[in-house]
């Protein structure tokens, strides 16, 4: 659902991509030697093109089909990981919908889309999933571009009522020449507690016509069902669809339940009584997430509910699993996050599933930050009974491990898939005095764009955002985090801060969350940007820091600095340059929070490398220094809000170059607020208005293009950067 690299960011549905057209060619193009794992000698799914192909199996062989695709989706999920659970339970699903309706005339509008890889298999797809040379040649969301039978690139939530109310719109309004007939939105696994959902509810209502929503029960969102709308739907589970209140029937939607959402004959009748219903209705199948998962050998350490090895001998691979109603806070089992290890039921783990590879690899930068920050907030619970955690869903991809939440208790508060909630929450227990600090991935704060700006900013809240996944990364188009600089740097009454060391988050974490009162305390929202991939390398290996060897000494803080600070070298000094900020940054005060960082001095070309773009300032300066004796001014600027205008007057003197590096959206973003800065402050002086140079991303989409194919491309590497300061020599 949430991807990322790994929803949770899962973004991870992150592959290299060919054209579209290539890759749509090539998906129907199935090598019949190819069959489903786990000794699967049956050659249903490789030879369905379309939804035609399903419509044509015998009905004894739906059953069949269904153990097929389940077979591929666990191989696939071994060697290529993705979001597997989801699709594992919504098998039967998706075979039904293909048997009953027609698509690409009928409308299948899949919410999030990462319960949508069945959906790809039926529709010309399966080599991507059955052929381990091609797993590549899909994104883990619909697409156009991929195929006729996807309506919309979806990696956010939400949304499939409301995109599903516009195409039955647009139907009614042309009648029969729109070439649209049954519209169907495809929605659960936790999107349903989105508001955006509820919105689409209401309007469906009133408009009326033909539209049908499946609803996909599966008891579990990513880490849990959350809010109280649970309770009504978990006794509409118990009493067959009959118990009131029912939300659905609230709204004055029509309603039918399933409650064998595993089964695919009961599904394929019920598509079939709402096939060309003239009305909205609501079809609530009840499903099994991970169904199938405990027909695969067991770990030996493996701690769940269901531990015990299950043959894979059932029709379908469904298997009976006391792997649900747990009694603990967030309704998941015990199994941790731990990725590799999904199982049936209520399991966190089985939102995201890693390949095998994976197992064993230190974390990544989510989960290593996300764990640190938990680390350094827990401590203060008890002194601090306002101090609250708040996730809108993916806490495990960012490392708010199970056992912290237990910990944590009221602490912490997982409010589902909400975001824009999440951050006007936030702002009223600010508001109230406590310490909101808002947890979740740079994409999915874009959703809560409007309360960013009015509930937290224009109300001045203190409110504290770590944004995860911000700048460059391999993800999808749908979940890059390539605009959060733009976006959060430019609202007024944000500081937005841009660590590029443990030391100094942890350092920011505590000035951006110290008590309401506190003398030294921020004024208002900041926003943290977790460190990224090439900071948590550098820590890891200082070498990539080869001018500091990440061995920042502080420095005391100068209350002002000259207009022209030079050394006798022609280069500023460090000694006059307002420097770094302490562990105990609390204390520092917020002027301090703000200066940028000299990390050294020089002269000709000064280099300032924001947040994760920081390890390719040391690099440039040192192939500067090896190749053509240049010693540069290296500079951190620590943060992306304001400029340190007593840094930029200094490198006036001695400084023919200044170069800005960010790993984001260029235009718009913070370099080129330094090349304004120059333009704005012309001096009668030419040799004082040094040229600026900005590298940083393209306006445009990504999907699932490497780092470092990025990084080339915007010439975000060490060779490109010097070849363009030694070309304006």
């Amino acid at each position: 659902m949430r991807s990322a690299s790994g929803n949770g960011f899962d973004s991870s549905d992150s592959f290299a991509v060919s054209g579209a057209a290539e890759r749509t060619a090539r998906l129907h193009d199935i090598p019949p030697s190819i069959t489903p794992s786990h000794g699967d000698d049956s050659h249903l799914l490789s030879r369905i093109a379309s939804p035609a192909d399903v419509k044509a199996l015998a009905p004894n062989e739906l059953a069949e089909l269904c153990r097929e695709i389940r077979t591929t989706l666990l191989a696939y999920g071994h060697q290529h990981g993705g979001h597997i659970g989801s699709n594992l339970g919504m098998v039967e699903a998706t075979v039904a919908l293909h048997r009953v309706f027609d698509s690409p005339r009928d409308r299948i509008v899949f919410d999030v889309s990462h319960q949508s890889y069945v959906h790809k298999m039926l529709t010309g797809r399966a080599a991507a999933y059955l052929d381990p040379d091609r797993f590549s040649e899909v994104t883990g969301f619909t697409n156009p571009d991929e195929s006729k039978h996807d309506q919309f690139v979806l990696g956010h939530t939400g949304t499939s009522i409301s995109l599903a109310c516009g195409l039955a719109k647009t139907r009614d309004m042309e009648g029969p020449n729109s070439g649209i007939g049954n519209v169907i939105a495809v929605i659960g696994d936790g999107s349903l507690s989105s508001g955006v959902a509820f919105e689409g509810l209401n309007n469906a209502a009133e408009q009326g016509g033909n539209l049908i929503i499946v609803f996909n029960d599966n008891e579990m969102s990513i880490a849990g069902d959350f809010g109280g709308m649970y309770g009504p739907l978990a006794r509409l589970r118990a009493s067959g669809g009959t118990a009131q209140p029912n939300l659905f029937n609230a709204f004055g939607l029509d309603y039918r339940y399933v409650e064998a959402g595993n089964d695919v004959s009961a599904l394929v009748a019920a598509f079939e009584e709402v096939r060309d219903i003239d009305h909205p209705v609501v079809v609530h199948i009840h499903t099994l997430k991970g169904a199938g998962y405990d027909g695969e050998e067991t770990h030996a350490d493996r701690q769940t509910a269901s531990a015990s090895p299950v043959s894979f001998d059932s029709p379908t691979g469904v298997h009976p699993t006391d792997n649900v109603n747990h009694s603990e806070p967030w309704h998941s089992d015990h199994c941790n996050l731990s990725d590799h290890e999904p199982h049936e039921g209520q399991c966190e783990a089985s939102h995201w599933q890693n390949p095998d590879a994976a197992i064993g690899k230190p974390d990544d930068p989510r989960k290593h930050y996300g764990k640190m920050a938990m680390a350094a907030l827990e401590p203060r619970f008890a002194a601090e009974p306002g101090l609250v955690v708040i996730s809108p869903a993916t806490p495990g991809s960012n490392g708010i491990t199970h056992e912290f939440r237990e910990r944590a208790g009221a602490h912490y508060v997982d409010t589902g898939i909400t975001e824009s909630h999440a951050v006007a929450y936030a702002a009223g227990i600010a508001r109230a005095g406590g310490t909101p600090v808002v947890a979740t991935t740079a994409s999915f704060f874009q959703r809560a764009y409007d309360q960013f700006f009015q509930e937290m900013s224009l109300n001045r809240s203190r409110v504290t955002v770590l944004d995860f996944l911000g700048g460059l990364s391999g993800s999808d188009n749908t979940h890059s985090g390539a605009y959060d600089v733009t976006m959060f740097s430019n609202i007024p009454g944000v500081t937005m801060l841009v660590p590029t060391s443990a030391r100094d988050y942890l350092a920011d974490l505590a000035w951006a969350t110290a008590p309401a009162g506190s003398a030294d305390a921020p004024a208002g929202p900041a926003v943290i940007r977790v460190p990224g991939e090439a900071i948590l390398a550098a820590e890891r290996d200082a070498t990539l820091l080869p001018v500091t060897g990440g061995q920042i000494a502080d420095r005391p803080q100068s209350a002002s600095l000259p207009a022209s600070a030079s050394s006798a070298s022609g280069g500023i000094s460090a000694a006059t340059v307002r420097g770094t900020v302490s562990v105990t940054a609390q204390h520092a005060g917020a002027r301090h929070m703000l200066d940028w960082r000299v990390n050294q001095t020089g002269s000709q070309v000064a280099i300032i490398g924001l947040g994760n773009a920081y390890p390719l300032a040391e690099q440039t300066a040192a192939a500067l220094s090896d190749d053509y004796g240049i010693t540069a001014t290296v500079i951190d600027p620590r943060q992306c809000t304001s400029l340190d205008s007593d840094v930029l007057e200094s490198l006036r003197d001695g400084h023919q170059q200044v170069i800005t590096l960010e790993d984001g959206q260029l235009e718009g973003g913070w370099g080129e607020k330094v090349t304004a800065y120059y333009a704005n402050h012309h001096v009668s002086d030419g040799s004082r208005n040094p040229r600026v140079l900005n590298f940083g991303a393209a306006k445009e989409f990504t999907d699932r293009v490497p780092l470092g194919e990025l990084n080339e491309r915007y010439g975000l590497t060490v060779e490109q950067v010097t070849e363009a300061i030694t070309r304006c020599f």
